[in-house]
C-alpha cells in the first residue's frame, strides 16, 4: 500500500479534511484529488463533502471520522459506488420537497392558507436554492473528472455518466420546484391583495355611510346659539329623523352604485 499522506500536498490535505469544502477536481503529476459535495436531506438540510485521492494504481477515500485514508477496491469503481449511493439518496430524498410544495399548492387552491405560509415558503426556497447551487457545481466537477479520464481504457465512463445524469435530473427537478414556488408566491400575493382590497372596500362603504351622520352630529354639537330645534320640545327626535333619512339615502345610493359595478 502506498504511503498516501506523504504523497499528498499539505494544502490538498487541508482541503480533504475540510467538512465544508465545495466540489473540486484537481489534477497532479502523482495523483488526482476529487472532492464531491452533496446535499444531505434529512429533517434539516445539510451537505457532506467526500474526498478521494486517485493514484496511478489505486484510489483512497479520506475518512473524516478516523482521519485516515482508506483504500478502495478498484481505482474508479470504488469512488463510483460511494458517489452513486449518495447521489441516489439525494434523488429519492428530494421527493419530500416536491410533496411539501404540492401540499402548499393544494391548501392555497382551497383558500385554506396557513399563518406560517410565508415562513414555510421561504424555508423551502432557501433549501432548494442551496441544493441547486451545490448540485450545479458537483455536476460540473464530475464532468471535468470524466473528461480527464475518458481515454483510459479501464475508466467506467458509463457509470459516471449515470451519476451525472442523476445530478442533472435532481437539478431540473429543483428548478421546476423553484418555478412552482414563485408561482405560489404570486398566487398568495394575489389572494392577500384581494382580501386587503375587500377590507378597504368595506371600510370605505362604512365611512361613506357614516360621513353624513358625522356631519349632522358635528353640526348640532356646535357650542353656538340659534341652532335649529334647540327650543323645540321634540328637537332631538327631529335631529334623529334627519340622520336616519340621510342614512337611508346614503345606503340606497351606495347600493345602486354597487349594483352597477
Amino acid at each position: 500500500m502506498e504511503n498516501i499522506e506523504q504523497l499528498i500536498d499539505n494544502l490538498h490535505l487541508e482541503d480533504l479534511r475540510n467538512e465544508l469544502h465545495p466540489s473540486v477536481f484537481d489534477e497532479n503529476e502523482d495523483y488526482d484529488m476529487l472532492i464531491v459535495r452533496l446535499p444531505v436531506i434529512l429533517e434539516v438540510l445539510d451537505a457532506k463533502s467526500i474526498g478521494f485521492v486517485l493514484t496511478k494504481q489505486n484510489s483512497y477515500i479520506y475518512n473524516k471520522d478516523t482521519k485516515i485514508f482508506e483504500e478502495l477496491i478498484g481505482k474508479f469503481e470504488g469512488p463510483y459506488k460511494i458517489i452513486d449511493k449518495l447521489t441516489d439518496r439525494v434523488l429519492k430524498s428530494f421527493v419530500q420537497y416536491q410533496d411539501n410544495i404540492a401540499d402548499m399548492e393544494e391548501l392555497l387552491y382551497k383558500n385554506n392558507i396557513k399563518e406560517d405560509f410565508m415562513n414555510k415558503w421561504l424555508s423551502l426556497k432557501l433549501d432548494i436554492l442551496r441544493i441547486e447551487r451545490i448540485l450545479l457545481r458537483t455536476a460540473g466537477v464530475i464532468d471535468d473528472f470524466m473528461e480527464h479520464n475518458k481515454d483510459i481504457p479501464e475508466f467506467p465512463i458509463n457509470h459516471y455518466v449515470d451519476i451525472h445524469e442523476h445530478l442533472e435530473r435532481t437539478m431540473r427537478s429543483a428548478t421546476l420546484q423553484l418555478s412552482k414556488l414563485d408561482y405560489l408566491y404570486s398566487f398568495y400575493n394575489a389572494k392577500s391583495n384581494e382580501k386587503m382590497n375587500r377590507m378597504l372596500y368595506i371600510l370605505t362603504i362604512i365611512s361613506a355611510i357614516f360621513l353624513p351622520l358625522n356631519l349632522v352630529v358635528g353640526f348640532f354639537g356646535m357650542n353656538t346659539s340659534s341652532l335649529p330645534f334647540t327650543q323645540a320640545p321634540s328637537g332631538t327626535y327631529y335631529a334623529i329623523s334627519i340622520m336616519m333619512t340621510l342614512l337611508i339615502i346614503t345606503s340606497l345610493t351606495l347600493y345602486k352604485w354597487h349594483k352597477k359595478i
